[in-house]
């Protein structure tokens, strides 16, 4: 029953936060994008290293390799419209799914504590959080790029984002968990983490290969992308502690609250049964 309700309390909150997020993307930062991408035609790649030509190559084997190029060149992708931003919200409805049940894993967690908090407040705490580990601190180090700009290599930078969303988690988990005024020493070391390891950037221009012009207007719209996503996950876990918080007190908070009374241990009925 219970995690029947949780299903069903994370489906809820989720078409409300991916709905929202759907919305305020295409306000904020689809437009960025769409106006980017006209310039990413325009760079001038690097020049490939010459590739020696193998000494046998058969017929065969070309043609495989030609045919295996076409179909990958044909792969499929949402048209422009009404059906990539179908999808465009399927998946923010999925992302925030498996947020509000993480939303909903540590409320339960702090309900288990005794916290004397309501669920509201406590949605909207939980969402600080998860919005400082998984957006403000890695964004920190690594800021969200436009098409067109060169990078890290991916391996890298997903690497140090793991590192700093969970040094961040940790950091928030020691605030609330402990209660050792060491807590706020340890909160410290684990938000320095990351950046002590550092981030992973590249030495030359990510904008190199545009041409003056090109590259003045794209880094005025990578400063307005920077903004325009940190609106984007600000409205995404606002609204995420909002619908989580009113789903827990509707369909989870009792009967989370009855298991946990029930499971606790009756040491006040033992103690007299045995005086």
């Amino acid at each position: 029953m219970i995690f029947q309700r949780l299903i069903w309390a994370g489906l809820a909150a989720a078409v409300v936060v991916g709905s929202v997020q759907s919305g305020v993307q295409q306000w904020q930062a689809v437009p960025i994008i769409l106006a980017a991408e006209v310039y990413e035609g325009q760079k001038i790649e690097a020049p490939a290293a010459p590739v020696a030509a193998a000494p046998h190559v058969h017929a065969e084997g070309l043609a495989t390799e030609q045919a295996h190029e076409h179909g990958a060149a044909e792969e499929w992708a949402p048209a422009d419209g009404a059906e990539r931003m179908f999808w465009t919200w399927t998946a923010n409805v999925l992302h925030a799914f498996s947020m509000a049940l993480l939303v909903f894993a540590v409320m339960g967690v702090c309900l288990w504590r005794g916290t004397a908090l309501r669920s509201l407040p406590l949605g909207l705490l939980v969402a600080v959080a998860g919005w400082l580990s998984f957006h403000f601190w890695p964004s920190l180090g690594l800021h969200a790029e436009i098409p067109g700009m060169d990078a890290a290599r991916l391996g890298s930078r997903q690497g140090w984002w793991v590192l700093a969303a969970g040094s961040a988690a940790l950091a928030c988990t020691s605030l609330a968990g402990l209660r050792s005024p060491l807590r706020w020493a340890a909160a410290v070391a684990w938000l320095a983490l990351p950046f002590v390891v550092g981030a992973p950037h590249i030495t030359a221009d990510p904008l190199a290969g545009f041409s003056g012009a090109a590259q003045l207007q794209l880094r005025e719209l990578g400063a307005q992308f920077i903004w325009a996503t940190t609106w984007v996950s600000l409205s995404f876990w606002a609204t995420t502690g909002l619908a989580c918080g009113a789903a827990f007190q509707r369909w989870l908070r009792p009967v989370l609250a009855a298991t946990f009374e029930r499971a606790k241990p009756v040491t006040a009925a033992s103690a007299g049964l045995t005086s």
